[in-house]
């Protein structure tokens, strides 16, 4: 019979550091598990003067954390997950922390002093949508948050695929455009269709500061041409580097995360229109939008400390 246990999940991002005590069930198969959230806590990340400062900082909060929920409850495994490129417990490299090469999986370990699962944000937050949310009962998925950036969450057969931490990066899918990109190459459908990118792109036509792409989307609602024109293209490259990821992985389904996806049907219907505008033989994966929000990474890191006290990879 399954037991109830209790897990920290913890999940570090650029100014922010989001955890939530876990109640999950020992003994349910962890594709079918159910995660209560207990209680949440959110703090600021630490900065330290070098990237592995941080890193360090970082550790030290999560240890503060487990201890404070230790107090009332026992806590029998954590799930920390981070931004950047991660491997095999390492910290490979945080553009926006600076952290490299940090061994966060055996600090973490010896600063908690029992079971850690370490692993990726965005991975993590796949893991969760699929398991737990827009993707649940599927087994071929592609996770897809839209925000300052796009990245890409890869489950097939009900797995997640990491390929090393560099996998899932379908934001850097070159999608035609030619406008260069943050990572010094061109083409690049992020440069085009994150929300950063059609905010920006709004202001270089315009003239006009807009603080997102929830403005240009209301200017596109009253008929601003210029606001049009960029949301058409942000559309067409984000249908380009989908129809990549079903070429090449052949997804059920795309869950479409981020900022952009509270654009809600004002997104899917036109972009599913041009998806399909631009397929022959592939299966069309089914779009849908994000159900668990900015609690998805935690839940993802809840998981990630389930599998790892069950025994599973």
């Amino acid at each position: 019979m399954a037991n109830p246990i209790t897990l920290l999940a913890v999940d570090v991002g650029g100014t922010e550091i989001k955890a939530a005590l876990l109640l999950a069930e020992s003994g349910t198969p962890t594709g079918q598990a159910d995660l209560t959230v207990l209680t949440r806590a959110r703090r600021t990340t630490p900065h330290g003067a070098d990237g592995n400062e941080t890193a360090n900082a970082v550790v030290n909060a999560v240890a503060s954390l487990a201890a404070e929920f230790a107090e009332q409850h026992s806590v029998a495994a954590v799930g920390v997950v981070v931004p950047g490129i991660v491997h095999d417990g390492i910290g490979v490299y945080s553009a926006n922390l600076g952290w490299r090469d940090f061994p966060f999986r055996a600090a973490l370990a010896s600063a908690v002093g029992g079971p850690v699962a370490f692993g990726h944000d965005v991975a993590a937050g796949g893991l969760a949508e699929q398991r737990l949310g827009a993707a649940r009962g599927y087994q071929d998925v592609v996770v897809m948050p839209i925000g300052t950036g796009i990245a890409g969450a890869v489950i097939m057969d009900g797995a997640l695929r990491t390929g090393g931490g560099y996998a899932g990066e379908i934001g850097h899918v070159d999608v035609g455009h030619g406008l260069p990109c943050g990572c010094g190459l061109t083409g690049c459908m992020e440069a085009m269709a994150s929300s950063a990118a059609i905010a920006r792109r709004y202001a270089e036509k315009t003239g006009r500061s807009v603080p997102g792409a929830a403005e240009v989307l209301h200017a596109v609602a009253e008929g601003d041409a210029v606001a049009i024109e960029v949301w058409d293209d942000a559309l067409d490259a984000l249908a380009r580097g989908i129809r990549v990821l079903a070429t090449l992985l052949g997804p059920e389904v795309v869950v479409l995360g981020g900022g952009l996806a509270m654009a809600g049907e004002e997104l899917l219907v036109p972009l599913t229109k041009r998806l399909t505008s631009l397929l022959s033989f592939q299966r069309r994966p089914e779009l849908r939008l994000a159900e668990l929000g900015d609690e998805a990474g935690c839940l993802g890191a809840g998981l990630l400390a389930l599998a790892e006290i069950e025994g599973e990879s």
